[in-house]
């Protein structure tokens, strides 16, 4: 039976996958809100990405069904009164809510995909885009939040924090702007897609990164800061555990990766129009992120052997599956060349 430190990796997995299916639609969302004019350029491109929900359902049932090893608090004989929302700690309303909540993000984005698709054939198909338009950043905060709370925060009973939602999606976001940047280099360099991404997406994609990064290391401030500053051990015990653990190297590392390189890096206008710098911030802020949602879901307790077998095994298919499931989703919309 797999430990822990190794069940984690497959929680971590579905959070990541989870959270690039979101974001792709979300931030067309946004950028349709505002009147980007650049999202013309990658909408068709970022939906793309909600063809990752079946995989992300599919690791949800088996988080679910292994519940036991998923949340340290599932038998529920441990809890007592320092729990701090007991109600929330119910197998089956979990259950409920979960899969519940992602039937209902899978339709409304498929709704809004078909409706952006259409979007411009008359004033009456515009305006019903815009509604659909409107609706998704209120349930991708609500649905990102209760996600935040399930599969990381709640993993301690007593720990708490209220920003943690914010700071969760916020990261996941930043990442998500992340892998847009290497995924278009990486067609645009072979010459895959139909239609070539315009080089001026790089620097528009390094500014959001920028944003979100200022934007990260605010809640992360804002969150720590006010844990250390109050002393209280119910609070401060998971995040030192993490910070002063077995898994100190991987919370530094994040911090470096996830604050210091891009801000380093961004602030100046130079690597914010340089493809390669831009690629290689990006990598940093991937691997950055993939350490956070490691340290905070697997490093509950600061404990436990870095799971590097079960890493690449477990992450390797799941990337590959994810893979193939985005670039059949890109040919049946025919962005790609076959």
């Amino acid at each position: 039976m797999l430990e822990y430190s190794n069940w984690a990796v497959l929680s971590v997995s579905f959070v990541v996958v989870l959270s690039l299916a979101l974001s792709g639609v979300a931030l067309c969302s946004v950028l349709h809100l505002v009147n980007a004019k650049w999202r013309f350029e990658v909408r068709h491109l970022a939906v793309s990405l909600a063809a990752l929900f079946p995989l992300a359902f599919v690791l949800l049932i088996v988080l679910l069904v292994g519940g036991e090893h998923t949340f340290p608090w599932w038998g529920g004989s441990h809890l007592g009164a320092e729990a701090h929302m007991p109600g929330w700690y119910q197998p089956h309303w979990l259950i409920a809510r979960e899969v519940i909540g992602i039937i209902f993000m899978m339709a409304l984005y498929w709704v809004f995909i078909k409706r952006q698709a259409v979007s411009e054939k008359s004033p009456e198909d515009q305006a019903r885009f815009h509604h659909v338009a409107t609706a998704i950043p209120f349930f991708f905060v609500l649905y990102s939040t209760m996600v935040a709370w399930d599969f990381e925060m709640t993993l301690v009973p007593h720990w708490h924090s209220a920003v943690y939602g914010l700071q969760q999606f916020i990261s996941n976001f930043g990442m998500f702007l992340a892998v847009m940047v290497v995924w278009i280099y990486a067609l645009n360099s072979r010459k895959a897609l139909k239609k070539p991404a315009p080089t001026y997406l790089y620097n528009y994609l390094a500014q959001m990164i920028f944003a979100f990064t200022l934007l990260w290391i605010y809640t992360f401030d804002a969150q720590y800061l006010t844990i250390w500053y109050g002393n209280i051990p119910d609070e401060t015990d998971r995040v030192f555990a993490m910070q002063d653990g077995d898994y100190t190297f991987i919370w530094w590392s994040m911090l470096v990766l996830k604050f210091v390189v891009p801000f380093v890096a961004f602030c100046f206008p130079g690597p914010r129009h340089n493809v390669a710098a831009i690629n290689a911030v990006a990598v940093c802020v991937i691997v950055g992120t993939l350490f956070e949602r490691y340290v905070w879901i697997g490093g509950i307790t600061g404990k436990g052997a870095y799971p590097i077998l079960a890493t690449i095994v477990i992450g390797g298919v799941v990337a590959a599956i994810g893979f193939f499931l985005v670039r059949m989703q890109m040919q049946r919309t025919q962005l790609i060349k076959e």
